[in-house]
């Protein structure tokens, strides 16, 4: 079991994380973090970079003449970048808004003036093959998913949206960045264009870097587009990647972490067996749970994240218990649903013996009736 330390006014806690992001590291790419961040123009960076890349690609199932670029940011700016570089007013786009970041996707097609038609399917569900039929050869241009719509826990079919847009021409934009590692896609294989992913989720790195994966289509409708941006010109991004490096000064140590994150996964039998050890986790706990006063709020859960309805009591004040006096965290939601769900993560340096001791908590809940 790996504890993160949490600063509490001048008191360091150790914490037990379930959250969906960030999330524990391993011993090996917290090390990276203790060294001094060394200069990066340099050949050596490259060269990390360069395997950051291929791997990634490899992972992503990235077509041989696609790229991968790596922003500096929160992975909601490289979602603005993707919308920003392979869109423009001339586009019209379907956005699946199933949640806080569905609507996200939409808020950024507002702002930057990208015509937008959202479906939202049901609380908790996927969307069918009616939800898409009436959109069939309507004159959309583009596709754009939070493939795990992590507000909610839910998994989109990939699959069907997968060939939804080959029988339509969309260009397909999709949010993984809590899906990425967690369930099985193939960007190649699906027809998918741009893949945006960040450190701080399944990568189990500090948060700081996103990435952007994208098909040779989607390059070349960057490179033909204009952008009214100097940072999230892609552009930029793609040629200065040529040579390993990126157009400002980049998060040196948390790239350099990716890579060593990177490496242990190839190490440890490949995405596949990283697939495989996240849906054990959540198998895992979705088994120990099944007694307890809670129902699942999501129909077509995501590896990464369990959603969660407490029976008894209201989640915010479960999340709160947990934090302060069982030194756990879960993941809240917001607004609407503040008191109503509340999510367990799955991803990160977590194992089956961490799911018994948060099983263990929310036991010791029930006997003091709080739950």
């Amino acid at each position: 079991m790996l504890i993160i330390l949490f600063f509490i006014g001048n008191k360091l806690k150790n914490m037990l994380n379930f959250t969906v992001g960030p999330v524990m590291s391993s011993d090996s790419v917290r090390s990276i973090g203790q060294e001094q961040v060394p200069y990066f123009r340099t050949k050596e960076f490259s060269e990390v970079m360069f395997e950051n890349e291929n791997l990634i690609k490899e992972f992503a199932g990235v077509e041989e003449k696609g790229r991968v670029v790596f922003l500096t940011c929160s992975g909601t700016g490289s979602m603005e970048a993707s919308v920003m570089n392979l869109f423009t007013s001339n586009d019209k786009v379907l956005i699946i808004n199933g949640g806080t970041f569905g609507a996200r996707l939409v808020q950024l097609c507002q702002i930057h003036s990208i015509s937008y038609t959202e479906i939202i399917p049901e609380f908790g569900y996927d969307i069918t093959d009616d939800d898409l039929r009436q959109y069939e050869n309507k004159g959309y241009t583009g596709f754009l998913v939070n493939l795990d719509e992590t507000s909610t826990g839910v998994l989109y079919d990939i699959n069907r949206i997968s060939k939804f847009c080959k029988r339509n021409n969309l260009l397909l934009v999709v949010d993984s960045i809590s899906s990425f590692l967690c369930d099985p896609f193939n960007m190649q294989e699906l027809g998918v264009d741009v893949m945006i992913a960040g450190s701080q989720k399944a990568l189990a790195c500090p948060p700081g870097i996103s990435l952007i994966a994208m098909s040779e289509r989607a390059v070349k409708y960057v490179k033909q587009n204009k952008v009214q941006s100097l940072y999230f010109d892609l552009k930029d991004a793609l040629l200065d990647g040529e040579r390993g490096q990126t157009p400002f000064t980049p998060a040196v140590g948390i790239l350099r972490q990716i890579n060593v994150r990177l490496r242990e996964i190839k190490a440890s039998g490949g995405v596949e067996s990283e697939i495989n050890r996240i849906q054990e986790l959540a198998y895992d706990f979705r088994r120990k749970i099944k007694d307890l006063p809670f129902n699942f709020a999501s129909h077509s859960p995501a590896n990464a994240v369990t959603s969660l309805f407490p029976l008894t009591a209201k989640a915010f004040d479960i999340f709160t218990i947990l934090k302060d006096e069982y030194n756990i965290w879960v993941c809240p939601n917001g607004g609407e649903m503040r008191d109503k769900v509340f999510r367990v993560g799955h991803i990160g340096n977590l194992t089956a013996s961490d799911n018994t001791i948060l099983i263990n908590a929310f036991k010791d809940l029930q006997k003091r009736n709080i739950i």
